[in-house]
């Protein structure tokens, strides 16, 4: 009887994809915690992003650790599009899809909530959706949602409008959890470490 071969150990540098949209319009909204996580971890980095290009054509903002264990992904091709992005970079460092972490908001929980999940549907996310097309209908890639609160009539309106004042000491702290959330991946933990760690249903007092 042949013995089974152990499944293959996913290669390549582990991605951290922060969602959102490009553009100073876009800044600060509910739909780009992606990029603001991101950003805070690019801060304790002391990194500035640089570009991701394919074939002349600027895809992303990125940085590749200095051991190139780890890279921060900003896709700057829209949210409906991230999955262009996700991919180029995926073939371009050579990882797998296990190897990404996506960091994206999330209005079907509350604010300030955090859910790690190893796969799952989009949830009519739209970038979560690009994502999965991209991969060829593929939902098996690791995820962050982040809270960001239930709308109260348009969403499109809600997830492209800023915070409101008595909520901002909510996210920044939500938003400084996730950075760290995000760093740990980068350094090698796995989803269930991420999932004892940063799942929660409210925010920290």
């Amino acid at each position: 009887m042949e013995a089974q071969q152990e499944p293959a150990a996913p290669c390549g540098p582990r991605l951290v994809v922060g969602l959102g949209n490009p553009g100073a319009k876009y800044a600060g909204t509910r739909h780009n915690v992606g990029f603001d996580v991101l950003d805070l971890f690019a801060h304790r980095l002391q990194r500035e992003p640089e570009s991701f290009q394919v074939c002349g054509q600027t895809l992303a903002d990125a940085i590749v650790a200095a051991d190139e264990s780890f890279v921060l992904l900003w896709p700057l091709t829209y949210m409906n599009l991230s999955g262009r992005a996700v991919v180029a970079a995926l073939r371009h460092f050579e990882a797998d899809p296990a190897q990404i972490l996506v960091v994206t908001d999330d209005f079907h929980l509350p604010l300030g909530a955090l859910r790690v999940r190893a796969a799952g549907s989009s949830g009519g996310h739209n970038g979560l959706r690009s994502i999965s097309a991209s991969l060829g209908d593929c939902d098996d890639f690791p995820r962050l949602r982040i809270g960001v609160g239930e709308p109260r009539d348009s969403t499109v309106d809600f997830v492209l409008d800023t915070f409101r004042v008595a909520e901002e000491p909510i996210i920044e702290e939500t938003l400084e959890t996730c950075s760290w959330a995000a760093e740990d991946w980068a350094k090698g933990a796995s989803v269930e470490d991420l999932q004892a760690r940063y799942n929660r249903r409210k925010p920290q007092a």
